[in-house]
Order: C-alpha cells, then sequence, then structure tokens
C-alpha cells in the first residue's frame, strides 16, 4: 500500500498494544464493513485484522513512509501545536502530533527532539513503534471511550470520515482483509423436489423413448 513497504515488525507492534475492549462486543457495529465476522473471530484474528487495519490508515495517511511530515496549510487545521508552540505538523506513519503526548498518553518526547535537526529521522514522534501505539490509543479513545463508530464524522483522521477523498482511498485499501474476517460463502440452494414431481418426470422419460 502506497509507495513504501510494510515492516511485518509494525504487525506485532499494533497486534501487541491492542487493550481487551477492542476484541471485544464493545467494538462499533460498522466494524462488519471490513471484517464481516469480526465479532466471532478469536482474539488472535481480531488482532491480525487490527494490524490490516492500521496498515491501511498507514498507507493512506503516509504512503506506509514513517518520517513523512506534513505542515498543513488549512485555516482549520493550521494551528498551533501547545506542546511545540510551533505551527503543527502531522508526523510518522499515522500523522500525529506532539499534541497527542498530552492527550492520549503517547510517548513523544518533545524535550528531547526539540535539540535535533527538523527532519531527523531519530524523533521519538516518528519511531514506527511510538506512532503506531499511539494511533491504537486514539482509535480506542474514538470508538470505546467516546462510542463513536469506526467511521466517523469526527474521527481524528480525515481518512476515516465518510464521504472524502482520503476515505475513500482506505476503503479501497480495506477489500482484501484476513480470510478469518469473510463471511462464509453459501452453498446454492437447491429445488427440492417432491415425489409427485420426480414420478412425473420419469414418466416423461419413459414416453419419449
Amino acid at each position: 500500500m502506497g509507495g513504501k513497504t510494510w515492516d511485518p515488525v509494525w504487525d506485532k507492534v499494533i497486534e501487541q498494544s491492542i487493550p481487551p475492549e477492542m476484541l471485544s462486543s464493545r467494538v462499533p457495529h460498522d466494524v462488519r464493513k471490513f471484517c464481516p465476522r469480526f465479532y466471532t473471530m478469536s482474539d488472535t484474528d481480531k488482532r491480525v485484522f487490527w494490524a490490516y487495519f492500521f496498515q491501511a490508515l498507514a498507507g493512506t495517511e503516509a504512503g506506509l513512509n514513517p518520517t513523512s511530515r506534513v505542515r498543513h496549510t488549512e485555516p482549520e487545521v493550521a494551528v498551533v501545536d501547545h506542546v511545540t508552540h510551533r505551527a503543527v505538523r502531522s508526523e510518522g506513519l499515522l500523522q500525529l502530533t506532539y499534541e497527542d503526548a498530552t492527550r492520549y498518553g503517547c510517548d513523544f518526547d518533545w524535550t528531547h527532539d526539540r535539540e535535533l535537526s527538523v527532519n531527523d529521522p531519530s524523533k521519538s514522534i516518528l519511531q514506527p513503534k511510538n506512532n503506531l501505539e499511539c494511533g491504537v490509543k486514539i482509535l480506542n479513545n474514538q470508538i470505546i471511550t467516546q462510542h463513536k463508530s469506526l467511521i466517523s464524522r469526527k474521527s481524528y483522521w480525515s481518512t476515516l470520515q465518510p464521504g472524502t477523498v482520503p476515505y475513500r482511498t482506505f476503503a479501497k485499501q480495506m477489500i482484501n482483509p484476513p480470510a478469518a474476517c469473510e463471511a462464509p460463502v453459501k452453498a446454492p440452494k437447491l429445488t427440492q423436489q417432491t415425489t409427485a414431481s420426480v414420478h412425473d418426470a420419469a414418466e416423461g422419460s419413459g414416453e419419449s423413448k
């Protein structure tokens, strides 16, 4: 997905950071749009699904580039980051900000990072583990704490807001979920013949000879 390659190690990071409530019936029902069998799968398979979900999210948000940095110019998002006291930049695989460390308890260290060059890949916010674990916390806040749908107009990410261009891109990347997600294929319903119809068919066959 995107221009970079997804590191399988990142799957493990996500799978290990998923809290129990994101494996439960508390997950909103629109998850079935992407994983029809979510509620009946094993916890292991649910963790695999979430890893797939975040891969698609990172593919849409940052093209799977862990050092991606974007400074937005749109008035509604071109605000000051209250941690850095600079214009907000969305950074890393899930395009997060230093403010998220305060809001969601993410492991971003601005005190350390401010001493590094702007594009230094060793910054804490750009570390895939930190970025992905933070993303899990943000999504957990949305769907569990706030009881919002998985796809919501008030999602942190525009990618998960219905009707947006990023959402359409994300949805296309979600068309091949893990096998455990897929609804079982129903066998075609056979027309049941009655004894009378079988008898009539046999008589007709005999008359044609």
